[in-house]
């Protein structure tokens, strides 16, 4: 393809777009497909020669579209907004076309200049203090764009860890880095989203499932009954991620209770406002943040509510220090003359490369303004609004929790069965999609308003097909008895896995022990074999109760492990069905930023007669073995 046919096609592609923009009401929202759909429908090999360009465009209706879930219909209720727009297109083109790889400053100027003002303009729009902004002359924060809301959880967690061994190790210089880390302990609530887990195993500590209080927050007393708990059991508190809109419900963690508590505990605070964040463009809103001062780094996801297709998470932190400190590498190739006057990126992240993601921010605020980025947000918390207004009219249903913003929460009053089955109902005729949470043991279904074009006929539609379905659902249970209906619950076990497990999960308070706990199995016994392994492995510091949350299917009833489970296959005994092998478990190699780290995994015995301690030594509360080592009880 040369220039000219580029040209060409190129506006084809854009009146596609555009095409399918403007009619994404016709099409079903949810595609009718199965696993597998698409491999019948192309060639099993690459082609060896090229082909033509009709060809491949034509296979975009042909192949491609009756697998697409419709983010950008108006009757795409599930998750969270991901929305896009033309500005935000159209910024993306060009920073295709530029195709810039900036990693530092030097390998392209401008990528990082209009990153740094652009993220200025958003800390301002949205009312963060001075501290977070690059242009303020009396610190050093400074905001980044990353590319999800998890991996901007991620980065704090490991700046935070490393500053806290930093610390720890100056009051205790005798502890290795890996030794403190295996008493670190994050914190976060029971609503929080799961890629703080996810941030915990790849950092290694521990992360406590604070409970939150009857409106799903996040309180002072909570979070300093837990801090109290650990502290006797011997661990280092180090971070706390509060989240602004959760996952669930979207509910607001109190900041104001939660930060001096952290302020006394050196434990820094991140907070992830990925759905919400874009609503504190409007003032009425920015009560939601109180407290957002005592805080020490921010996310948001402009990719969910602000128009700015994926992937763009705007990132800030108070202190660009302790990411340099996390993240810093500086190979002789990497060195340019302006290093430490200009900002390079590659110290703020995970990846080296980055692309030029602030193009499409800036397009899209300079083309919008704030006023028109205000009266988006507005327009998705009325439908919101109008949506839990027909809910409460129809006393078949319940509101699960407090609305906020444009997410609503809503069940069929009953068992849980019956709002899974009307879930499933809902989804199958692909008019509409949800998706579904857990609140406090019961089964929900969310209501996200996603589109910018959902207007009043659309939230009255979905309503309609909502209650069709309901009536659907529990028009064979009429006239039954309580007793009858119970047992017409029964037969629906077989099909409704989700509403059994989350009768049979245990909820928070729980724990979660990082080093561990993504290979274990849900039988407490092997939890204990496997404990007592790593022990003799030399990791012999004290390990506490760990989550039961597990993505796998009943692995102890399958004879062998499918490929998609992440356990290791090598830990089933072949000849002893059920049955873990621990003998030829293998020594994982984790990496991480603190080559030290890996000596949680090593051979890194601490035995008396390599090393002797000149300082107070206090073994974990908890820790009654013979052979323990004695790491001290800190007191920050």
């Amino acid at each position: 393809m040369d220039a000219e046919e580029f040209r060409q096609r190129g506006k084809e592609m854009v009146d596609f777009i555009a095409d399918y923009l403007t009619n994404v009401r016709s099409r079903r929202v949810f595609p009718n497909v199965k696993p597998g759909y698409m491999r019948p429908l192309i060639d099993a090999e690459a082609p060896r020669h090229g082909e033509p360009w009709e060809n491949i465009f034509n296979d975009i209706e042909r192949v491609i579209m009756p697998g697409v879930t419709h983010w950008q219909s108006p009757y795409m209720h599930a998750y969270f907004p991901a929305l896009n727009s033309y500005p935000s297109l159209l910024g993306d083109m060009l920073a295709n076309g530029l195709n810039q790889i900036g990693f530092t400053w030097a390998s392209s100027p401008a990528c990082t200049e209009l990153e740094t003002v652009v993220m200025d303009w958003l800390a301002k729009m949205i009312g963060l203090p001075d501290d977070f902004l690059h242009s303020h002359a009396d610190t050093t924060g400074g905001g980044v764009i990353q590319t999800t809301a998890s991996e901007a959880t991620l980065v704090a967690l490991l700046a935070a860890r490393k500053e806290a061994i930093h610390r720890v190790q100056a009051q205790f210089p005798y502890l290795s880095p890996a030794e403190i880390n295996g008493r670190l302990v994050a914190y976060c609530s029971d609503q929080a989203h799961s890629s703080v887990e996810k941030a915990c195993l790849i950092g290694l500590v521990k992360l406590n499932l604070v409970p939150s209080d009857d409106k799903l927050r996040l309180r002072g007393n909570a979070l300093r009954q837990a801090i109290a708990k650990d502290k006797e059991n011997g661990l280092i508190p180090f971070y706390l991620c509060a989240t602004l809109g959760t996952t669930g419900a979207c509910a607001f963690d109190n900041l104001v209770e939660l930060g001096p508590i952290c302020q006394r505990e050196n434990i820094w605070i991140h907070v992830d406002a990925a759905y919400a964040g874009s609503a504190l463009i409007c003032p009425e809103f920015r009560h939601l943040m109180n407290g957002i001062e005592l805080t020490q780094s921010f996310a948001f996801n402009p990719s969910k509510w602000m128009m700015v297709h994926f992937d763009c998470t705007a990132m800030w932190v108070k202190s660009s220090a302790a990411l340099h400190r996390a993240f810093n590498v500086d190979p002789l190739y990497l060195k340019h003359e302006n290093a430490g006057v200009a900002i390079d990126y590659m110290h703020w992240q995970v990846p080296l490369s980055r692309r030029f993601r602030a193009l499409k921010l800036w397009f899209v605020i300079r083309s919008y303004g704030v006023e028109g980025l205000q009266k988006h947000i507005r327009s998705g918390v009325r439908m919101g609004s109008l949506f839990e207004s027909f809910v409460t009219t129809d006393a078949r249903f319940e509101v699960s929790a407090e609305r906020h913003l444009g997410l609503v929460t809503f069940r069929l009053k009953g068992e849980n069965e019956l709002t899974e089955q009307l879930l499933k109902e809902i989804n199958r005729g692909g008019l509409i999609h949800c998706v579904p949470a857990s609140i406090k043991g019961k089964y929900i279904i969310r209501f996200t308003v996603t589109a910018t074009s959902t207007n009043v006929d659309d939230i009255k539609r979905d309503w309609n097909i909502i209650q069709e379905s309901a009536s659907k659902i529990l028009r064979p249970l009429d006239g039954l008895s309580l007793q009858e209906r119970r047992n017409q619950m029964k037969y629906l076990h077989d099909d409704f896995r989700m509403s059994l497990v989350l009768s049979n999960t245990p909820h928070s308070p729980c724990l979660i022990n990082g080093s561990f706990a993504a290979i274990l199995p849900l039988n407490t016994n092997h939890i204990y074999a496997m404990t007592h392994e790593l022990c003799q492995r030399d990791l012999k510091h004290s390990l506490l109760p760990i989550s039961r949350r597990k993505r796998t299917k009943n692995i102890l009833n399958h004879s062998k492990i499918e490929k998609q489970m992440s356990i290791d296959g090598r830990m089933i005994h072949s000849g002893q069905e059920n049955k873990y092998f621990f003998s030829s478990l293998p020594i994982s190699r984790q990496g991480s930023l603190d080559s030290q780290i890996e000596e949680i995994l090593k051979n890194n015995s601490m035995d008396d007669n390599n090393k002797t301690y000149n300082g107070p030594t206090l073994a974990s509360a908890n820790d009654h073995s013979e052979n323990h080592l004695n790491i001290p009880a800190i007191h920050e």
